[in-house]
């Protein structure tokens, strides 16, 4: 009797209902798999490996790093719009909690909920667009 290897049950259930079975339709015996690419066929008692080398192990970090690692271009913020609709005010959370009322006439439709990323500019507060950090989106 040939090992056979045992699938994951999530795995099992994405493969296709034909796999594994031959043209027609019947199952494919044992004896005629194929050898790997490489042309070197795996021992009979175990399955041919996927690859030759075996994966990296990466070194725990020393300490958290000493800069960002997530660095944006001055300007751009990144969060949620918490006032939205077609304009020209909507409200903006960024990842860091700060809010801004930003003005974009022809920024377009914003749902509240989205998570945009925006490059924005500091305005005058001569248009009032709500409680937050008055800014401008620049458009590009």
């Amino acid at each position: 009797m040939t090992p056979r290897t045992t699938l994951p049950a999530d795995l099992a259930v994405a493969l296709p209902a034909g796999a594994g079975c031959g043209r027609d339709g019947g199952s494919v015996p044992d004896d005629h798999h194929q050898p790997a690419a490489s042309g070197a066929a795996a021992p009979a008692d175990r399955p041919t490996p996927l690859s030759a080398t075996d994966l990296p192990t990466p070194r725990r970090p020393a300490g958290p790093p000493k800069r960002p690692t997530d660095n944006r271009p001055a300007g751009v913020v990144a969060g949620w719009i918490t006032r939205g609709g077609s304009g020209p005010c909507y409200g903006l959370m960024d990842e860091n909690g700060t809010e801004y009322a930003v003005y974009g006439p022809n920024a377009g439709e914003l749902r509240k909920g989205d998570l945009v990323t925006l490059r924005l500019t500091a305005r005058d507060r001569s248009v009032d667009c709500g409680p937050g950090i008055p800014m401008r989106i620049i458009e590009e």
